[in-house]
Formats: structure tokens, sequence, C-alpha cells
């Protein structure tokens, strides 16, 4: 079988193209240096929406209304996700 150098299938050139075009986004992470060591911003977040989280959860339980709320299992997460992404909007947008 002999391969032609020059010869690419059009269909294979259009899928390497849209490839390497939705890929071109992941060029530059956003960071955050520490002490000379870079973070990605998704880290701080979630630390973020966890004591967000630990804060609300403390409210609640200061004014005895914790039992008000659904299940703990979904509710929390579900909290945490919330406040992470809201930080995540609020302060690297």
């Amino acid at each position: 079988m002999r391969f032609d150098r020059g010869a690419c299938l059009p269909p294979a050139l259009g899928i390497a193209t849209v490839a390497a075009m939705l890929t071109s986004g992941c060029v530059s992470s956003p960071s955050i240096a520490v002490l000379g060591a870079y973070f990605p911003d998704w880290l701080f977040c979630i630390v973020a929406g966890v004591v967000l989280t630990i804060v609300v959860y403390m409210i609640l339980k200061r004014l005895h209304a914790d039992h008000a709320i659904g299940p703990s299992a979904l509710v929390y997460p579900t909290l945490v996700a919330f406040l992470s992404f809201a930080v995540w909007l609020v302060m690297f947008r």
C-alpha cells in the first residue's frame, strides 16, 4: 500500500480543523500565583464554596432552622456547588 504525502482526505482535514479550533480555548488555564506556585482558580472557588456552606450551616443551626431544609445529603453538596459557581462568577468572570 502506497501513501502519498500530499494527499489527505477532505473529511479528515475538516475533522482535524474543527478539533484544533475547539482545543484552542485551552491554551491558557486561569491560575493564581501563591508563594511562587500556580494554583487553578477552580480550586479556590471550591474551598470558598465549602467555607461558605459551613457558615450557612452554622447560621441555620444557631437559628434552629436546620430541620426545615430537605435531606442534608442532597442540600449541602448542592449548596457547595452553587456557592462555588457564584464565587467563580463574582471573582473570576
